[in-house]
């Protein structure tokens, strides 16, 4: 036989977090925990095996106190029990004691000896064979129901023991009992019965059971077919649901965040709708069996929610047996295009079962973002483990709990993209849509005119330079007096005089003004909407906005505009005339690149004039390798500098790096390399490059030139491997577990020095490389040492092949750094004299791979005139 208790609730506990436990023979089990609260609601389900009813037998509900004293130490007290023989409740109707308040028996000695100890609403169930409903909850946690008509026992539970004629009385009041509890229920949801209404037809077929308790407790939870799930939905969209914020990630960490080209709406009702083929899929993808989804119903709290329990047998592995899972889904949040569904999951067979639950929010997010595609939405995942009690295997439990997690969910991301297409971050903002939208919303020079020329100077001047015309129209011509002579005509008074110097001033103001104007208009065309010509690297910089910028003289009105750097080449914006604020909405773009770029430099600058250098509002440094693209699609910079700190000055911009030839123009840039290198240098093959990405976190379209093994010199010298890349040199090292990884860029590097071999070397000779001021401080911790200037300086030793090494890096780190016009200067002036990084034409490049067989190695002194 089997014994089902159900645990509702209790009342006028003398104390908070309490939570309950039962003894049923040698078999044990307990209730969660109820926070902060003397009238707790568990609504819990427990079914016992047992094989016959003795006299003896007694079921024991016992209240216990849950104390938290710090950190990891957790204490419990009781508080007091109940006994409830088994012969009592065999004896009832059905085998079944329906829902009962039962008075809490108090203890002799204790904390809380002689204190009244509150009641417990239990009911108790006796069935000959398995119902296909015994594995699930028949309340819904946290289900606030109002039993006013529930009776109450005030003395022993034995005295349910009683006559025949006693038992029928028992079972009318039964019914009264359960009459009035099924009312109380429709009370609950008289608010839109409407909807329940609908629920209730959709669910009216429901299946025959054996207890009248389960009968009531069905029209409570009344089942949600497909229908039913979809009223539930608009039943908490039409509730409060909208004002709850949306729960944060949970604290074990996130599982899946992706972007799928399917609306929110959509895509919940894929993952959670009743029988849904996806969750069938999976779970023949994952080797589930037994999988029993129950009915969402809803649950009624402050604001209703929807709520189900899904069971299954996960499939046995190496190191546990095949276990019963349950899982209780509850939505938070379902606003229409927001949902949030938190999951908890409890396996109690699998070892340490019982002291710990896994948690899952599935949250899913409209993606703001314009799309090529149509609407799409964003799917976070994360989890969490809530610990019952503590257990000195907690830290195992959580790594098995953390791998076990990231393997069930690539298979459900796998699984889930197969049916909606991913969007990949950087490319869910369209280049050309965001330019357009960006260029639709430029100011007409009109506007910016009548803005401009809208002040009180310039209205002053005109109305005063009205009042004089008129004036001068309407008086007559005064004669000549004073020193006055034939075409001089003086001021007669003081007054005149002053106003007529007020009047000089306006004029001048606006002239300035008019000339200030026109020449921020020329200024304008230089570089905005100029379009890069040839193939290579283009960078496309859309300039939306500037806030809280600060003026360097301290008034309020300045024209700020900005000036982007990049490979050598300067673009400027157009200049704002008196805004704190300005709004741009301009594209720039940098002209085909050879050569990838590494840093962009913006500053922004207060127009004087063109022929005046402007004062500096603020800089910013943005690095490609540090971002992804999906950041620089949509990029707040904050500016740094005296003033714009002060004032957090930012500018948003949105930033396009692409490649217009592809493949080509990684060889062009390979080829130009081989001429200053002097040897054969070859694109690494795909996997090296994916594992060298992923190694630094670096972008796409990063390539590895050459990596080498050596030495980097420090206290004690580690051994590991140095990469060379179109824009990086990285180092990285792994000894026992000991990492060591950074990088520093090639515009970083100020000076490259070859030093001789000395004893603390080893007889090898050192590659010194120091940065500039102030650069490169990520990889400080890779620096044997920092001169007095703030350079950081970095030893390699023990290269296979030191001359062809250093030969390389240099080589390398000058066609990175020098400008065109210098390389050109340099080739102008060594083009007579040998010089050992350049390769003459008529030599062919020797490749990596051949020998070169060296018996001596020969050196004399020449003497020459010089």
């Amino acid at each position: 036989m089997r014994l089902y208790v159900y645990i509702l609730q209790a009342k006028d506990l003398p104390a908070k977090d309490t939570f309950a436990k039962l003894h049923v023979g040698k078999h044990k089990s307990k209730t969660r925990v109820a926070r902060d609260t003397s009238s707790p609601i568990w609504n819990e389900e427990f079914v016992f095996r047992i094989s016959d009813v003795d006299e003896g037998d007694d079921v024991v509900v016992s209240i216990l106190h849950h104390e938290q004293q710090d950190s990891n130490v957790t204490s419990t007290g009781l508080i007091g029990k109940v006994r409830i023989p088994l012969c009592s409740i065999a004896a009832e109707e059905n085998q079944t004691l329906l829902p009962t308040w039962f008075v809490i028996e108090k203890l002799s000695d204790g904390k809380f000896v002689n204190i009244d100890c509150g009641k417990i609403l239990l009911s108790l169930s006796l069935q000959g064979k398995w119902e296909s409903t015994s594995g699930e909850k028949v309340l819904n946690d946290k289900q606030d129901i109002n039993l006013e008509g529930v009776k109450e026992l005030e003395g022993s539970p034995k005295d349910l023991i009683s006559s025949k004629d006693g038992r029928r009385r028992k079972h009318h009041d039964g019914k009264h009992i359960m009459k009035n509890f099924v009312n109380q229920i429709d009370k609950l949801f008289h608010k839109k019965e409407e909807i329940f209404k609908r629920l209730h037809d959709d669910s009216s077929v429901g299946q025959s059971v054996n207890s009248n308790y389960e009968d009531a407790t069905d029209k409570c939870s009344s089942s949600a077919t497909c229908t039913g799930f979809e009223e539930g939905l608009d039943l908490m969209q039409s509730s409060d649901s909208e004002r709850e914020e949306m729960p944060e990630n949970l604290q074990g960490g996130i599982l899946l965040d992706q972007k799928y080209l399917v609306s929110p709406c959509d895509l919940n009702k894929f993952l959670f709708t009743p029988s849904s083929q996806f969750r069938k899929e999976l779970a023949e993808l994952q080797g589930l069996s037994d999988v029993q989804e129950g009915p969402w119903t809803v649950m009624q709290e402050d604001t209703p929610r929807l709520t189900r329990v899904v069971t299954y047998m996960r499939a046995a592995t190496k190191m546990v047996k095949a276990v019963k899972a349950t899982e209780n889904q509850v939505y938070r949040k379902a606003s229409g295009k927001q949902f949030a569904v938190f999951v908890s999951v409890s396996t109690p067979d699998v070892p340490y079962g019982n002291t710990f639950k896994i948690e899952l929010l599935y949250k899913i997010l409209p993606e703001t973002e314009p799309t090529a595609g149509g609407e799409s939405s964003r799917l976070i995942i994360s989890w969490g483990i809530q610990f019952n009690q503590s257990t000195i295997m907690k830290g195992m439990i959580e790594g098995g709990a953390r791998q076990g997690l990231r393997e069930s969910f690539e298979q459900f991301a796998n699984l889930l993209a197969k049916t909606y297409k991913t969007l990949d971050p950087a490319v869910v903002l369209d280049k050309e849509q965001v330019i357009a939208t960006v260029q639709s919303e430029q100011k007409t020079d009109l506007k910016s005119a009548f803005l401009y020329f809208w002040s009180s100077s310039v209205i002053c001047a005109v109305l005063l330079s009205v009042y004089v015309v008129v004036h001068m129209l309407h008086c007559e011509p005064s004669k000549i007096q004073g020193f006055e002579f034939y075409g001089l005509d003086l001021p007669d008074s003081f007054g005149e005089l002053f106003s007529s110097g007020i009047l000089v001033l306006l004029l001048e103001r606006v002239y300035m003004m008019t000339v200030h104007f026109i020449q921020a208009r020329l200024h304008r065309g230089r570089d905005q909407g100029v379009k890069a010509n040839g193939k290579g690297w283009i960078l496309t910089i859309a300039l939306i906005k500037g806030t809280n910028l600060a003026s360097v003289e301290a008034t309020e009105l300045f024209d700020p505009y900005v000036v982007f750097t990049c490979n050598g080449k300067t673009r400027t914006s157009s200049v704002k005339l008196q805004a704190q604020d300005p709004q741009w909405n301009e594209v720039i773009e940098f002209d085909a690149m050879e050569e990838p770029p590494s840093v962009l430099d913006v500053e922004v600058f207060d127009f004087d004039g063109p022929f005046d250098q402007g004062a500096s509002l603020g800089h910013a440094e943005i690095n490609f390798l540090k971002h992804t693209a999906d950041e620089l699609a949509d990029l707040s910079v904050p500016l740094v500098g005296h003033h714009a700190q002060a004032s957090q000055s930012k500018l948003q911009l949105r930033i396009f790096l692409e490649n217009k030839n592809g493949v080509e123009t990684i060889k062009d840039y390979l080829s130009k390399v081989e001429k200053e290198v002097g040897k054969k240098l070859n694109i690494r093959s795909p996997q090296k490059n994916s594992a060298f990405q992923k190694l630094f976190g670096l972008p796409h379209e990063e390539f590895l030139l050459k990596e080498y093994t050596c030495y980097l010199k420090r206290k004690l010298p580690v051994q590991g491997k140095l990469f060379l890349s179109a824009r990086i040199v990285a180092f990285y090292s792994n000894v026992f577990g000991h990492k060591t990884k950074f990088y520093f860029l090639w515009e970083d590097i100020d000076d490259i020095q070859v030093l001789p071999p000395t004893f603390a070397s080893l007889g090898s000779p050192l590659l010194l490389i120091i940065l500039k001021k102030n650069r490169g401080l990520d990889a400080k911790h890779g620096a044997k040492s920092q001169d007095d200037e703030g350079r950081l300086w970095f030893y390699f030793q023990s290269f296979v092949s030191f001359d062809a090494t250093s030969r390389t890096i240099m080589a390398l780190w000058k066609t990175r750094t020098l400008s065109v016009d210098h390389r050109a200067q340099i080739a102008e002036e060594d083009q007579d004299v040998a010089d050992p990084f350049l390769l003459p034409e008529a030599v062919a490049v020797v490749s990596d791979t051949d020998a070169l067989m060296m018996s001596k190695v020969y050196t004399c002194d020449l003497p020459c005139d010089v």
